[in-house]
């Protein structure tokens, strides 16, 4: 081969290599994009399909309503259900494509079969419907109030501070409310049990977790027959967990199919708790057999129990939650095509739709982030602990509605496993004390310091996130609300 054609192949071997090497800067520039781009385009398609589906009775405001909805609805999914997945995940009991794709079927299934069928429009109370009588004035509250809210958490996320929906939603509708109708038209007493929500939650959370991860460890980790111990407590445990989700789900997510009051739920709860004890026994009898007599061991028993939490999890809060992030939209709908302000309209199918596919498409696109840092980042969690801490979520929850409390299932979570690390940092203080007292050895401060077990950090981020959510998104829609008012 003569050296002219050996250098017209070196030339086409550079040029080849010039093209891979762009291809390749080409795909990591736009694989950021790629996540933005679908969410884009789910939006788009939102617009389009219920443009189509309002047919003659389209309006370019219901249109822009929808839109915002769908994005509301994507932030969502990016940043509320990571508290019913993370733990999972966290303990790997569930990988993170796992959890996503049971989540995203029981969040849908949830907002679609169990989610309710009418909503206040204005938050629960949080506004006078006659303060803003005027059609016109309520759309644009509604409207300023749901892209705030939607702006709000997508800033959350991108700091990756899980915050709360309803929160949310209730500051925007405070926000553009006192703009709209003054300061006379909120319900402060309302706004008082929200804000007590701020510590009331993630407190109550956190000591129901830790209760339950310390009556494991004295119960059954500590015993010196780990196996004999796990066999007595562990149908106990489940059968406690599953007859808790029962009147969670009886409370929470069963209003569109039966209204059950708190204490048929609760009844219901006992007898699918019983019933679930008396099947789980012999199959932890089984599962157990032949396992070495050890914490490891114990752990696996609780692995499936969890999956079936997070599951559960999901779906309550796709009935629940889906209802308070499209009820702005579906208020907005009711009162252009009626023409009235109302006190509580239905959720068009339509509209409920949006919000349950739009949770399914952000938590895919965007909730790996705030996934692993709940269920890792915070503290380190096993099966046995965020067990604990999904049980801990559902108590909570049925608690604060039989006292009449406004809690957030977001603090919940995220309190419930801030208060498993902390349990867990004061138990092993004491226990690491206790052993130096008796070797006669003490932990210099700085080595307790590095053996804490919750991360600062965070806990500073989310806490600082929670206080501001309500205040923010309010400033948020105020200047929403002056800017849209403008246009019109």
């Amino acid at each position: 081969m003569s050296d002219k054609s050996v250098n017209q192949w070196k030339t086409l071997d550079k040029d080849l290599g010039r093209i891979w090497r762009l291809e390749q800067a080409t795909q990591l520039i736009g694989r950021p994009l790629v996540a933005p781009g679908i969410a884009l385009a789910f939006i788009v398609l939102a617009t389009v399909a219920s443009a189509l589906l309002l047919g003659a009775s389209f309006s370019v405001i219901v249109i822009a309503a929808a839109a915002v909805g769908a994005y509301m609805a994507l932030n969502i999914g990016a940043n509320d259900v990571a508290n019913n997945m993370g733990p999972a995940v966290g303990a790997n009991a569930l990988t993170l494509g796992g959890a996503l794709v049971i989540a995203a079927i029981c969040e849908t299934a949830g907002a679609l079969i169990a989610g309710g069928d009418v909503v206040g429009t204005i938050s629960s109370g949080i506004v006078a419907p006659d303060a803003v009588a005027d059609a016109a004035t309520f759309v644009w509250v509604m409207m300023a109030a749901l892209l705030s809210a939607a702006l709000w958490i997508n800033l959350a996320t991108v700091l990756g501070a899980p915050v709360s929906t309803t929160h949310s939603v209730v500051g925007g509708v405070v926000g553009s409310g006192i703009v709209a109708a003054g300061f006379t038209a909120v319900n402060w007493a309302s706004m008082g049990k929200i804000a007590a929500s701020w510590v009331i939650s993630p407190v109550m959370g956190g000591v129901i977790a830790a209760v339950f991860l310390a009556f494991i460890k004295s119960r059954i980790l500590y015993r010196d027959d780990k196996i004999a111990a796990a066999r007595r407590w562990v149908p106990v445990l489940i059968g406690i967990m599953s007859g808790t989700f029962a009147t969670y789900v009886a409370i929470k997510g069963l209003k569109k199919i039966v209204n059950v009051d708190l204490g048929a739920a609760v009844l219901i709860g006992l007898a699918v708790g019983v019933v679930t004890w008396a099947i789980v026994m012999p199959l932890i009898r089984r599962q157990s057999e032949g396992m070495e007599n050890r914490k490891k061991s114990v752990k696996k028993l609780f692995g499936i129990p969890l999956v079936i939490s997070a599951g559960l999890l999901s779906f309550a809060h796709g009935a629940n939650d889906v209802a308070n992030a499209v009820g702005p939209l579906a208020a907005i709908v009711h009162t252009v095509e009626a023409g009235d302000v109302a006190a509580k309209v239905a959720i068009p199918a339509w509209v409920m739709v949006i919000g349950a596919l739009g949770i399914s498409v952000g938590l895919v696109l965007f909730g790996p982030k705030l996934i692993r840092m709940v269920g890792s980042e915070i503290t380190k969690l096993n099966p046995m602990r965020a067990y604990c801490v999904a049980l801990s979520a559902a108590i909570t929850v049925i608690v604060a509605s039989w006292l009449g409390l406004p809690v957030s299932s977001t603090h919940i979570a995220v309190g419930a496993v801030f208060g498993v690390g902390f349990f867990r940092e004061w138990h092993s203080e004491r226990r690491t004390r206790a052993l130096g007292i008796r070797k006669g050895k003490v932990v210099a401060p700085d080595e307790r310091k590095r053996r804490k077990l919750v991360r600062r950090n965070h806990f500073l981020t989310i806490a600082a996130a929670w206080v501001i959510t309500v205040p923010a998104s309010a400033l948020l829609s105020a200047l929403i609300y002056v800017i849209l008012n403008a246009i019109a």
